[in-house]
């Protein structure tokens, strides 16, 4: 007998390859129509959210539609968890320097009135830059994967945007210096302004031979939560690669809470925003109803579409919800397909391996897509795969995705 969960998969695998691969790269402009309120009043659903059907119940059917869909969805997660993105400051101004195959990005942003700064470290390959410049991977903290050659590395010290240390750390760092300790913004929100400012300053330095079409972010557990948030928010990202990323990153709000219903001891909503400040205090009021969110994180991956997406999971820890990531990211592959992109979106899930130590068994699952999305080169990028250990939980496909993926053309 097929196990249920390897049932569901492979149903959403043969619908992948049914949709012809398309050359889509970016989405149309958002019409001005396009209504995008930060809260829905009076929503209430048990399983994962529509991701095909507007605010007001209309079907989404084109990639225009998908377009605006998807601002509705940027929307909603700033009004519910994640607290307002601001937009670029009047002021942005960029610093580089050079020795050898190590630089420094200086960043300065802000307002008339009042300034930050921060800086990030660049590490260049030692071969010549292709044309266009080198790719680069900006990685939140640290590295924590591979980097295949010719890849640049940027070191983003997030906590100096915004501080994550306890619950003591609400509205500490430099964003907000900048916007205010009572902002609305969570530290992750932070952190996503501060990559969107070192992208701005890339741009203000043509010399620094970095190729800004072929950017990529990463992060691990904590950062691989902002690692997916910095992916979904910024469309100049090519490729996302959050890891590990548990509760708050590409697990579903629903599916970890029927995961701890169901006897698993995983990180659902009511403790993640006691241990820390990745979300919005907004966020609180919300914890323990989560029917009422009018999305779920499956719809913040898809944010993400058409551009790239490939996470991995680690099943060995029972606290990154193991069910909930499969499921989650199983809902938000339909995205993917709608659009003909089945193979823009891959997801790993496998054990045996150390919190955020990367096994090298899947460094040709992430070298594909360093290679087909950053590097130009031909990759395999069809993967979907989990070994299926969730802790004798089963993932019912039909209790939680009733939707049929529609095939959205451009209009």
């Amino acid at each position: 007998m097929i196990p249920l969960f390897i049932l569901s998969l492979l149903t959403f695998v043969l619908a992948a390859a049914t949709i012809p691969s398309s050359q889509l790269e970016a989405l149309p402009d958002i019409p001005l129509s396009c209504s995008t309120p930060a809260t829905i009043p009076g929503f209430n659903r048990t399983s994962l959210p529509n991701p095909f059907v507007f605010n007001d119940g209309r079907p989404v059917r084109t990639v225009e539609d998908w377009a605006c869909r998807r601002a509705q969805i940027s929307a909603l997660v700033q009004g519910y968890e994640a607290g307002f993105l601001p937009p670029k400051p009047s002021i942005v101004q960029a610093n580089f320097t050079q020795n050898g195959t190590s630089a420094t990005l200086g960043v300065t942003a802000g307002f008339s009135n009042t300034t930050i700064s921060f800086s990030s470290r660049i590490t260049f390959p030692t071969t010549n830059a292709p044309a266009g410049g080198f790719p680069l991977l900006i990685a939140y903290d640290g590295l924590s994967i591979p980097v295949p050659d010719g890849v640049a590395t940027l070191i983003f010290i997030n906590d100096a945007l915004g501080q994550q240390n306890s619950l003591s750390s609400r509205g500490k760092g430099l964003f907000f210096d900048l916007y205010g300790a009572n902002a609305s913004a969570s530290s992750m929100t932070a952190w996503v302004w501060g990559v969107s400012r070192i992208i701005d300053a890339l741009e203000l330095s043509p010399h620094t031979n970095i190729n800004l079409k072929k950017l990529a972010v990463t992060g691990c557990s904590r950062d691989g939560k902002g690692a997916l948030m910095a992916g979904a928010f910024e469309t100049r990202i090519a490729l996302t690669i959050p890891q590990e990323s548990g509760s708050g990153g590409d697990t579903c709000w629903r599916l970890s809470k029927f995961e701890q219903d169901s006897g698993d001891v995983v990180q659902q909503a009511t403790e993640i925003v006691q241990e820390n400040v990745w979300f919005s205090p907004t966020f609180d009021q919300y914890v323990n109803e989560i029917s009422v969110l009018p999305y779920d994180h499956h719809m913040l991956a898809a944010m993400v579409a058409p551009r790239a997406l490939i996470s991995f999971e680690n099943t060995d820890f029972e606290w990154l919800s193991p069910l909930s990531g499969f499921g989650c990211m199983t809902a938000a592959h339909t995205v993917f397909q709608a659009l003909g992109i089945p193979d823009n979106h891959g997801f790993v899930q496998a054990g045996n391996h150390s919190h955020c130590l990367f096994p090298e068994s899947q460094n040709d699952q992430l070298f594909a897509f360093f290679d087909k999305f950053l590097l130009n080169q031909n990759a395999n990028t069809s993967v979907f795969t989990t070994n299926g250990l969730f802790n004798g939980t089963v993932f019912d496909v039909s209790q939680w995705i009733d939707w049929t993926t529609p095939r959205l053309r451009r209009s």
